[in-house]
């Protein structure tokens, strides 16, 4: 054995030793960030949370990256190859869910009894994922010393797709030789394939209150807001590619003796690349013209988001693929797979147990009929992208569901993070320890062919107003927020 190797070996397994004897912080950081169960760009606790763990083990902290509150780059080291980590810990609307029960028990609501809702809850298991990358950046940069500068960046808002396109845009990312990044899953494996380019956008339609009995004379911004879903229904009836896809949703609230004058179509519009994405949010963007001009309301348009397809890196999924199956897939207890069982019941699904395998690695589908996007994927064209999936929910369970919910807070995600860790902080260590490995991964990062970015100069992210504890523990300063759209245009006029 070459004392390359042996070095390797043994800085690999101080990183293991690492998070095997830190197993309970992070697990227990990953219990913290489900209860918060904080909605995106408002992880007013989730963010300092992670923060201070990293602080805690050497990580110097910048809050407020890209003018977002909630996100902040941690850095440990200022020499050698330089590695970035992901953190993400926003929850989703309508997820909220009792750990450990396998049946639909919401735990938090909202609204009022005219419009109940469900609060959020953690079914995407960016709990386990915040716990997992910080653990692995704490560990390498254990187990690796003034050999390496590693960074964590902790980005808020990925469920809307936000975080990362506006620092990408501004420069957070540069200087990266490469990206290592996870995400919870209910199989364990990796691979090169590509998520979905995607546009997001609010249609806001104004029209004039009124008395809902006696609606001559006002218009309705509801009105405008039904005739653009009815026209994006017949966009996904018949004039969507297979890889196409147009999600919304309507906000706005009232009752119905009030004449709605504001309502707001959300739109997520995907396709597999780029340029494709762009067309149908075109289509889109002239329904929403139309809808106006037939209801006579003025139409209010902002592009929140967009983002480009991910560009994959076979030399560094071969590089994970190697590195976990090495190290094994997550162990799961017998209550574990009895849990899962009882879970998969109540959704319909088989009784498959947890996944107890490492996958082959999965080169990019073919043909592409769509997929899941995330703002990831503009890292990707900045610096090599380094992605693996790891168990924290049972198979069959989807992500974004009470149930992925019920998972996400009990041993089960604890076991798969812990794996996620292990494999992440092992692989930095390769990459720093075999230079040609981490040349190699950066050479199939040079040789693609790069696209401009979707998102405009001039755009600015979604800002909310974060608590003054908030501020005050991160030394951040408040600005203004956006001015909602007002119609002013005289009742009944048309």
């Amino acid at each position: 054995m070459s004392r390359a190797v042996s070095r390797a070996m043994s800085r690999a397994m101080t990183a293991a030793g690492w998070i095997a004897e830190n197993a309970a912080a992070l697990t227990g950081l990953a219990d913290r960030i489900w209860a918060y169960a904080e909605p995106s760009l408002r992880e007013w606790r989730s963010a300092p949370a992670t923060a201070a763990l990293l602080r805690a083990h050497g990580f110097t902290i910048a809050w407020g990256t890209a003018g977002l509150p909630a996100a902040f780059v941690a850095t440990h080291g200022d020499r050698g190859p330089v590695l970035g980590f992901n953190v993400e810990y926003d929850a989703l609307p309508g997820l909220s869910q009792r750990a450990g029960a396998a049946r639909h028990e919401p735990v938090a609501f909202e609204g009022d009894e005219y419009a109940p809702a469900y609060g959020p809850g953690h079914g995407c298991g960016h709990n386990a994922l915040a716990a997992a990358s910080a653990g692995a950046a704490i560990a390498a940069a254990t187990a690796l010393g003034n050999r390496a500068t590693i960074k964590v960046f902790a980005s808020t808002g990925e469920e809307h797709l936000v975080g990362k396109a506006y620092a990408v845009r501004d420069g957070a990312y540069d200087g990266l030789d490469a990206f290592l990044d996870w995400h919870p899953a209910p199989v364990t494996g990796t691979g090169w394939d590509v998520t979905s380019a995607l546009y997001s956008a609010t249609f806001s339609f104004l029209g004039s209150p009124g008395h809902g009995s006696n609606p001559l004379g006002t218009r309705s911004g509801l009105d405008g807001a039904l005739l653009l879903t009815e026209m994006v229904e017949r966009l996904r009836a018949g004039h969507v590619s297979p890889s196409g896809r147009v999600s919304y949703t309507i906000s706005g609230g009232g009752a119905p003796n009030v004449t709605p004058d504001l309502r707001t179509v959300w739109v997520y519009v995907r396709e597999s690349t780029a340029a494709a994405a762009r067309t149908l949010y075109d289509q889109v963007v002239t329904c929403a013209h139309a809808a106006a001009a037939g209801s006579g309301t003025r139409l209010e348009h902002r592009l929140v988001t967009a983002i480009r397809q991910g560009l994959g890196n076979r030399a560094g999924a071969e590089l994970l693929h190697h590195t976990m199956s090495e190290l094994g897939p997550p162990v799961f207890t017998d209550a574990d797979h009895a849990f899962a069982r009882r879970l998969q019941a109540a959704i319909g699904r088989p009784p498959a147990g947890l996944a107890g395998e490492v996958l082959p690695l999965r080169p990019p589908a073919g043909p592409d009929l769509g997929g899941p996007s995330s703002d990831t994927s503009e890292v990707s064209w900045t610096a090599p992208h380094l992605s693996l999936v790891a168990a924290v929910v049972p198979l069959g369970v989807p992500l974004h569901s009470w149930a992925a919910t019920a998972a996400t807070g009990t041993p089960i995600a604890h076991a798969g993070l812990l794996a996620a860790a292990r494999y992440l902080a092992t692989a930095a260590v390769t990459l720093v320890e075999q230079p040609e490995t981490l040349a190699a991964v950066g050479a199939e990062f040079d040789s693609r062919e790069r696209e401009p970015a979707l998102l405009p100069a001039g755009a600015e992210p979604p800002y909310h107003l974060p608590p003054r504890g908030f501020l005050d523990e991160t030394g951040q300063s408040p600005r203004p927020t956006r001015t909602p759209p007002v119609s002013a245009e005289p009742l009944g006029k048309i």
